[in-house]
């Protein structure tokens, strides 16, 4: 069974977004429905139309209740992006529990794939891509490449160094998930070719600049 927890780990470097964390189950639940209620907003308008106004109104709530939580837009925009990307990485962790590891790609594969299910059935999780220049210090992809590089190199081993692991698996998953992101654009349900692609170039990409290592990792 991989090492889950090299996915899940929270990261202690990363600035919460949320001014008040809720402490009891009510709070939580009230928080979550001011994330759904911008996540509505973010699919039905663009997160860049987003106001804590039209938060508060689709939630039912007061302004207050959700300067409770939220100082700003950007600060709502940060929680659901902190929010789809936890839930991203709880279901790479759960598919990769599900499957065989076989190789590198298997690990690569489930990535991708996870991503284009979220595209396809987590409400605001275009935030994570479409909002990166307005939320420029939430670099999410090369701490994501870190994670992956560990659990790469603890469940295949090799001796490829890891500085060129992580930056490479991080140019590789920009690569993916900037078609993915386009496929959605293009089509609501995903255009399967631009899915296809997303795949094959970030197999071309890594085998190029580490295929031997991924060979010598899959042959043991």
């Amino acid at each position: 069974m991989p090492n889950i927890d090299l996915i899940l780990g929270a990261d202690p470097s990363r600035k919460r977004s949320v001014r008040t964390e809720p402490t009891q189950r009510r709070s939580s639940q009230r928080l979550d429905a001011l994330l759904d209620a911008a996540a509505e907003i973010v699919d039905e308008s663009g997160f860049e139309r987003l106001t804590t106004q039209m938060v508060a109104e689709r939630a039912g709530a007061s302004i207050g209740t959700v300067y409770r939580y939220f100082p700003d837009r950007v600060a709502v925009l940060y929680a659901l992006r902190e929010r789809s990307v936890r839930r991203y990485r709880e279901r790479v962790a759960d598919e990769m529990e599900r499957v065989e590891l076989e190789s590198w790609w298997t690990v690569l594969d489930v990535a991708l794939e996870v991503c284009a299910t979220m595209y396809r059935d987590e409400p605001g999780f275009t935030v994570v891509h479409a909002a990166q220049r307005e939320l420029a210090e939430g670099d999410i992809e090369p701490e994501f490449a870190h994670r992956m590089a560990r659990l790469i190199e603890a469940e295949f081993g090799g001796s490829t160094d890891q500085d060129e692991l992580r930056f490479r698996l991080g140019v590789a998953m920009e690569i993916g998930d900037a078609l993915i992101c386009r496929a959605f654009e293009r089509r609501a349900g995903g255009d399967e070719r631009y899915l296809a692609e997303a795949k094959r170039l970030v197999h071309d990409y890594l085998a190029e600049h580490l295929g031997a290592a991924i060979e010598a990792t899959s042959a043991a």
